[in-house]
C-alpha cells in the first residue's frame, strides 16, 4: 500500500509538470511558428491528459482490496497504460496530419534562437522527471509510472530532434528540414504509443513476465533451503504494483502442519526481501514420494528409500510446469 501512494505522489507531480511544460512549448511555437514545435508541443497535450489519467488510475489502484475486488484494483495502471499509448498514436498522426497542413500553406519561421532556448529548458526536465518516473516504476513495479516515464524520455528525445533541426535551420537557412523533423516525429511518436498498448494489453490478458520469472528462478536456485525438494506450478500474476504468485512446494512428507509452515514462510520472506513487500502468495504444499529420493540433499532424513544422485537445477522450464521434478536419462526432464 505504501508503494501505492508513493507511485501517486510522483505522478501528481508528473502532471503538474506536463502542464507547465506545454505552456512553455505552446509560447515557443507561438514566438517560431514553428511545425517542429507544434508538433512538440501536441505532443505535450498528450503528457498532460495521460498525466491526468495516470493520476486518476494509480488514486484507484492504491485502493485496498475490497469484498468486489479481492485482488485490488491495480488493473487500473494497464488500462491507464493502454489509454495513453492510444493517446500518443493519436498525437502522432496530429502532428502528421500538422506537417501536411503546414507544407500546404508554406508558412514562414521566425525567432528560431528564442524558439530553442525554450524548448532545450523543457527537453532537461522531461529527461529528468522521466527518469524518475522510470525509476519508481520499476522498483514499484507500476506499469502507470513506467509508461508515464518512457513517455516523457520520449518526449525528450523528440524535443532533441526539434533542436538539432532548429540549429541546422539557423545555420543554413534552410527551412523545409522543420517539416522533415515534424514528419519523423510523427513516427516515432507513434510507434512508442503502440508498444505502451501493447504492454498494457499484455497485463490486462495477465501474461507471463518472463524476464521477471527468469531473475525470480536464478534467486531461487542459489538459495534453496534443504527441505525445499522441489518447487513446480510457478505463476506470477500482476495487479498494478502488487504481484500475486502461486506455486507448489513439496517438502519431506513427515513434516508437522507447523513445520510445513515454517518452509511456507521461509519461502514468501525470502521473495519478499528480493522483490518488494508487495506481493501476495498462494503455496501449496506436497509432501515427498519415493521418486523425489535421487534429487533430494537432505541426507539426514531418516525415511529415505533410494539414495541421492544429484540435485536437478531449477531452470524456467521445469518451474512453470505442473509436473514434479524426476531423476531421468536425461537428468533434468520431467
Amino acid at each position: 500500500m505504501e508503494k501505492a501512494k508513493h507511485n501517486l505522489q510522483v505522478q501528481k507531480w508528473v502532471t503538474i509538470l506536463a502542464v507547465v511544460l506545454f505552456i512553455a512549448k505552446i509560447v515557443a511555437w507561438h514566438v517560431t511558428n514553428s511545425v517542429a514545435i507544434l508538433s512538440d508541443a501536441l505532443e505535450s497535450v498528450v503528457n498532460v491528459v495521460a498525466g491526468i489519467i495516470g493520476f486518476f488510475s494509480l488514486y484507484v489502484a492504491a485502493k485496498p482490496s475490497d469484498e468486489e475486488h479481492p485482488y485490488g484494483h491495480g488493473k487500473a495502471e494497464f488500462v491507464s497504460a493502454g489509454i495513453e499509448g492510444a493517446l500518443i498514436v493519436a498525437a502522432g498522426i496530429l502532428i502528421l496530419y500538422e506537417t501536411v497542413q503546414s507544407t500546404l500553406r508554406q508558412t514562414s519561421i521566425f525567432k528560431l534562437d528564442l524558439g530553442l532556448w525554450l524548448i532545450a529548458i523543457t527537453a532537461v526536465i522531461n529527461f529528468i522527471a522521466g527518469y524518475i518516473c522510470l525509476k519508481v516504476g520499476k522498483r514499484n513495479n507500476s506499469l502507470a509510472l513506467l509508461a508515464s516515464g518512457k513517455h516523457l524520455q520520449t518526449d525528450t528525445y523528440s524535443t532533441m530532434a526539434v533542436i538539432a533541426g532548429l540549429i541546422i535551420m539557423m545555420a543554413t537557412k534552410i527551412y523545409w528540414i522543420d517539416k522533415v523533423i515534424a514528419a519523423a516525429m510523427s513516427f516515432f511518436i507513434m510507434y512508442t504509443g503502440y508498444l505502451i498498448v501493447r504492454k498494457s494489453v499484455e497485463g490486462i490478458m495477465d501474461k507471463q513476465d518472463m524476464e521477471l520469472l527468469q531473475k525470480m528462478v536464478t534467486v531461487l536456485n542459489s538459495n534453496r533451503r534443504v527441505n525445499w525438494i522441489d518447487l513446480h506450478n510457478l505463476r506470477i500474476i500482476k495487479y498494478g504494483s502488487q504481484l500475486h504468485i502461486d506455486c507448489h512446494l513439496t517438502v519431506p512428507w513427515y513434516l508437522n502442519v507447523h513445520e510445513g509452515h515454517e518452509e511456507i514462510d521461509a519461502l514468501t520472506n525470502f521473495l519478499m526481501e528480493e522483490f518488494g513487500g508487495s506481493i501476495e502468495f498462494f503455496v501449496h504444499t506436497d509432501g515427498c514420494l519415493p521418486y523425489s529420493c535421487p534429487l533430494c540433499n537432505k541426507f539426514t532424513c531418516p525415511v529415505r528409500e533410494q539414495p541421492f544422485k544429484h540435485k536437478v537445477e531449477w531452470t524456467l522450464e521445469n518451474l512453470l510446469t505442473n509436473r514434479h521434478h524426476r531423476i531421468t536419462v536425461s537428468s533434468t526432464k520431467q
